[in-house]
C-alpha cells in the first residue's frame, strides 16, 4: 500500500505518481479594459474558480495557481481552498514568466510532483473530460501530451518532471512553452479533444458572450 511517505519520494518505485494542475491566472485582461481575466464572472463565479474545478475534477489533487494582475483582489475574492497560490511579480512580461513560476513552485511542492498539467484560466470551454484525458497520458516523469482539436495543438499540455528545465529555459515574454513544444514536436503524445472541448479564449469584449 502506497503511504503517504512513499508519496513525497519521487524515487519509491510503487508509489502512485502525482500529476499536478498548473493553472495560469496571471493575466491582465489588456484587452479587455484592464480586467484581469481571473475575476471575470462565469457561472456566478470568478473564473478562477471554475477553472480550478476543472482541473479537481479531472483527478488533479495537487493544485497550483499562479496569480499576477490584482493577485490580492482574486486572493480575496475567489475561494480557492486547498491550492497553492504562486504570485508571479512579473506577471506583465507574459506567459513565459508564469509558467516559470508555476514550475519552480511545483518542483519544491512536498508531494514530489512527477508531472504538470497546464492549463489557462481563459479557457471555460475546455472542461473536466478533455483535461482528464490528457492527464491520462501520462506515463513516465519524460511525459510529454498536449490536447489536440481538429488536428492543431492547445491546453491543456502535460509535461513530465523530466522536461521542467528545459521548458523553463525557454519560457519568454508570450510565447510560453511554444519554443520547448516546437523542438520536441515528435516526442508529443497528442491528445485528441474535439468531441469534448472547444479551445477558445477570453480575449476581448466580444469573447465575453462566451462566459455563463
Amino acid at each position: 500500500m502506497t503511504t503517504p511517505e512513499d508519496r513525497t519520494d519521487p524515487l519509491t518505485p510503487d508509489r502512485a505518481p502525482v500529476v499536478a494542475g498548473l493553472l495560469l491566472a496571471a493575466g491582465g485582461g489588456r484587452r479587455l479594459g484592464g480586467r484581469p481575466k481571473a475575476l471575470l464572472t462565469h457561472r456566478g463565479r470568478p473564473l478562477v474558480e471554475h477553472a480550478v474545478g476543472v482541473l479537481r475534477a479531472a483527478g488533479c489533487e495537487v493544485v497550483h495557481v499562479v496569480l499576477g494582475a490584482s493577485a490580492d483582489a482574486v486572493r480575496e475574492r475567489a475561494e480557492l481552498p486547498g491550492c497553492v497560490l504562486v504570485e508571479n511579480p512579473e506577471w506583465a512580461e507574459g506567459m513565459g514568466s508564469s509558467l516559470r513560476a508555476g514550475l519552480a513552485s511545483l518542483a519544491a511542492d512536498p508531494h514530489g510532483v512527477d508531472a504538470a498539467l497546464v492549463s489557462l484560466v481563459d479557457q471555460p470551454g475546455i472542461g473536466a473530460e478533455a483535461v482528464a484525458r490528457v492527464r491520462a497520458a501520462y506515463g513516465s516523469r519524460d511525459s510529454l501530451a498536449a490536447a489536440s482539436y481538429d488536428g492543431r495543438r492547445g491546453h491543456p499540455v502535460l509535461f513530465g518532471a523530466g522536461h521542467w528545465a528545459g521548458v523553463a529555459e525557454t519560457a519568454v515574454g508570450d510565447r510560453g512553452a511554444r519554443d520547448y513544444l516546437a523542438a520536441h514536436r515528435d516526442a508529443i503524445t497528442p491528445v485528441d479533444c474535439s468531441d469534448v472541448a472547444k479551445p477558445y479564449d477570453i480575449d476581448t469584449e466580444e469573447d465575453l458572450a462566451r462566459l455563463e
